[in-house]
């Protein structure tokens, strides 16, 4: 089964010149490792390939079923460099909430 994933977690953004900090949040722990497994820098980096990032950088924080991605070089610039209407990068989260995650069928239980 796929699911996207804002499904499995909710996120926050920062931002801090031209880097932009996401953080997503797993709903529940049960899903913690197939985030882990599937929200890679590799997939981060492909999916915001269009904003042109420099680096991505993953940090793991278990024992709050949480992940911090640093994507540097992505606001064009940042507040005070960039025309851009999103210099602080608000919906970016956004765009990392549409990543498809494969989960493994639930299966069914019989009374």
């Amino acid at each position: 089964m796929t699911v996207l994933l804002h499904s499995l977690a909710h996120a926050r953004t920062g931002d801090k010149g031209d880097r932009s900090c996401i953080s997503v949040i797993a709903y529940d722990a049960q899903h913690w490792a197939a985030l882990v497994e599937q929200v890679t820098e590799e997939r981060v980096m492909n999916l915001f390939a269009h904003r042109r990032p420099s680096a991505v950088k993953r940090y793991l924080l278990p024992k709050l079923h949480a992940m911090n991605f640093v994507l540097d070089d992505v606001l064009d610039g940042g507040v005070n460099g960039s025309l851009n209407l999103d210099t602080h990068g608000k919906c970016l989260s956004s765009l990392l909430l549409s990543l498809p995650i494969h989960l493994n069928a639930i299966p069914e239980t019989t009374p």
